[in-house]
């Protein structure tokens, strides 16, 4: 499945995970799919990187040392509203996916994530940031 840029840019995607390997790899594999994709090692790195207004789509783990997950979720949501946010975590639970969800999640998956699967969900969460409709109701990008 290779990635589709839903307005002139692509969309800019931001991998927040304490795992500098697996953060890595995943921007990598983003990128080569057409993404403007960048990784931070920490929740802490991660708020203060859509805090500066250059992120569409944050994938962000749950379980990170200091600055967890859900506190950096309820971070983003204050400083960006805007910016969508995929929960994705190897230590999923009912309980971490509805709390996720209330905190402000526009979804959640769980590691090993298929590629497609994800930049499936990437896409439809960055959607509503490039579309508008028209009077007549037709799509127009922006």
């Amino acid at each position: 499945m290779a990635a589709v840029a839903l307005s002139a840019k692509p969309v800019r995607v931001l991998v927040v995970d304490d795992e500098v390997d697996f953060a890595s790899a995943l921007a990598l594999r983003l990128r080569r799919r057409g993404f403007a994709a960048a990784e931070a090692y920490s929740g802490e790195d991660g708020a203060a990187r859509v805090e500066q207004g250059d992120v569409d789509v944050v994938v962000l783990d749950l379980k990170m040392p200091g600055s967890d997950g859900l506190h950096t979720l309820r971070r983003i949501r204050r400083a960006a509203p805007g910016v969508r946010v995929i929960v994705l975590t190897g230590h999923g639970t009912v309980a971490a996916g509805v709390a996720g969800m209330q905190g402000g999640a526009d979804d959640f998956l769980l590691k090993p994530v298929d590629l497609d699967t994800l930049c499936a969900a990437i896409l439809t969460a960055a959607e509503p940031r490039a579309m508008t409709v028209t009077a007549s109701g037709e799509g127009e990008n922006q």
